[in-house]
Protein backbone atom coordinates (compact mmCIF):
# COMPACT_ATOMS: atom_id res chain seq x y z
CA UNK A 1 0.00 0.00 0.00
CA UNK A 2 1.25 3.68 -0.92
CA UNK A 3 0.31 6.84 0.35
CA UNK A 4 -1.00 9.44 -2.07
CA UNK A 5 -1.64 12.07 0.10
CA UNK A 6 -3.18 13.62 3.53
CA UNK A 7 -6.67 15.38 2.95
CA UNK A 8 -7.62 18.23 5.14
CA UNK A 9 -10.96 16.57 6.49
CA UNK A 10 -12.49 13.81 5.79
CA UNK A 11 -15.41 14.73 2.78
CA UNK A 12 -12.31 15.90 0.94
CA UNK A 13 -10.69 12.61 1.41
CA UNK A 14 -13.65 11.09 0.49
CA UNK A 15 -14.39 13.40 -2.39
CA UNK A 16 -10.98 12.51 -3.73
CA UNK A 17 -11.21 8.53 -2.98
CA UNK A 18 -14.37 8.08 -4.70
CA UNK A 19 -12.76 10.29 -8.16
CA UNK A 20 -9.96 7.98 -7.68
CA UNK A 21 -12.23 4.93 -7.72
CA UNK A 22 -14.58 5.66 -10.36
CA UNK A 23 -11.16 6.36 -12.45
CA UNK A 24 -10.06 2.65 -11.78
CA UNK A 25 -7.80 3.07 -9.36
CA UNK A 26 -7.36 1.09 -5.85
CA UNK A 27 -7.74 3.82 -3.25
CA UNK A 28 -9.06 4.16 -0.03
CA UNK A 29 -9.65 6.51 3.02
CA UNK A 30 -7.20 5.42 6.38
CA UNK A 31 -7.35 7.19 9.41
CA UNK A 32 -11.47 7.91 8.91
CA UNK A 33 -12.19 8.60 12.63
CA UNK A 34 -9.22 9.40 14.07
CA UNK A 35 -10.51 13.28 13.72
CA UNK A 36 -12.26 12.57 17.11
CA UNK A 37 -8.94 12.31 19.18
CA UNK A 38 -7.46 15.51 17.82
CA UNK A 39 -7.55 16.87 21.12
CA UNK A 40 -5.77 14.08 22.95
CA UNK A 41 -2.93 13.40 20.20
CA UNK A 42 -1.39 15.89 17.53
CA UNK A 43 -3.70 16.98 15.24
CA UNK A 44 -1.64 16.20 12.21
CA UNK A 45 -1.18 12.66 12.23
CA UNK A 46 -5.11 12.50 12.96
CA UNK A 47 -6.06 14.12 9.29
CA UNK A 48 -7.43 11.54 6.79
CA UNK A 49 -5.15 9.56 4.44
CA UNK A 50 -5.83 8.56 0.90
CA UNK A 51 -4.04 5.55 0.16
CA UNK A 52 -3.29 3.46 -2.98
CA UNK A 53 -3.67 -0.76 -2.89
CA UNK A 54 -1.68 -0.78 -5.65
CA UNK A 55 1.21 0.26 -5.91
CA UNK A 56 1.74 0.37 -9.91
CA UNK A 57 -1.49 2.86 -10.26
CA UNK A 58 0.89 5.47 -8.19
CA UNK A 59 1.98 7.58 -11.64
CA UNK A 60 -2.02 8.02 -13.17
CA UNK A 61 -3.52 8.06 -9.68
CA UNK A 62 -1.24 10.97 -8.54
CA UNK A 63 -1.99 13.13 -11.63
CA UNK A 64 -5.31 12.48 -11.10
CA UNK A 65 -4.78 13.57 -7.69
CA UNK A 66 -2.53 16.44 -8.77
CA UNK A 67 -5.42 17.63 -11.31
CA UNK A 68 -7.99 17.23 -8.73
CA UNK A 69 -6.06 19.42 -6.22
CA UNK A 70 -5.36 22.70 -8.74
CA UNK A 71 -8.57 22.92 -10.19
CA UNK A 72 -9.52 26.20 -11.25
CA UNK A 73 -11.62 27.72 -9.10
CA UNK A 74 -14.73 30.49 -10.45
CA UNK A 75 -14.20 33.42 -10.10
CA UNK A 76 -10.64 32.98 -9.33
CA UNK A 77 -9.86 35.58 -12.64
CA UNK A 78 -9.84 39.01 -13.00
CA UNK A 79 -12.72 40.98 -11.50
CA UNK A 80 -14.84 42.15 -14.26
CA UNK A 81 -17.95 45.28 -13.78
CA UNK A 82 -20.86 43.89 -14.88
CA UNK A 83 -23.97 44.26 -14.32
CA UNK A 84 -26.06 42.11 -11.61
CA UNK A 85 -28.69 40.39 -12.91
CA UNK A 86 -31.21 38.75 -10.03
CA UNK A 87 -33.70 38.93 -8.03
CA UNK A 88 -33.33 42.63 -6.85
CA UNK A 89 -33.00 44.16 -10.73
CA UNK A 90 -36.72 44.33 -11.07
CA UNK A 91 -37.00 46.08 -7.73
CA UNK A 92 -34.03 48.79 -9.00
CA UNK A 93 -35.70 49.13 -12.04
CA UNK A 94 -38.99 49.91 -9.99
CA UNK A 95 -37.75 52.36 -7.71
CA UNK A 96 -35.70 54.53 -10.14
CA UNK A 97 -37.94 57.84 -10.72
CA UNK A 98 -37.05 57.70 -14.38
CA UNK A 99 -37.90 55.50 -17.12
CA UNK A 100 -41.07 53.59 -17.81
CA UNK A 101 -42.89 52.20 -14.75
CA UNK A 102 -43.21 48.39 -14.24
CA UNK A 103 -45.93 46.62 -15.23
CA UNK A 104 -48.54 46.06 -13.01
CA UNK A 105 -49.38 42.46 -10.70
CA UNK A 106 -50.60 40.10 -12.08
CA UNK A 107 -51.34 37.71 -8.73
CA UNK A 108 -54.42 35.86 -8.25
CA UNK A 109 -54.32 37.05 -4.24
CA UNK A 110 -54.96 41.59 -6.04
CA UNK A 111 -57.51 40.33 -8.38
CA UNK A 112 -60.47 41.67 -5.94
Amino acid sequence: MLRLARAPNIAIAALWVDTLQQAGYSASVQRYFLGSVAGELPPDPCQPEVWLTNDEEQAGARALLDALQNMPQLGAGPKKKRAVQGPLSRFRRAVRPAGPTPPPCRHSCRAS
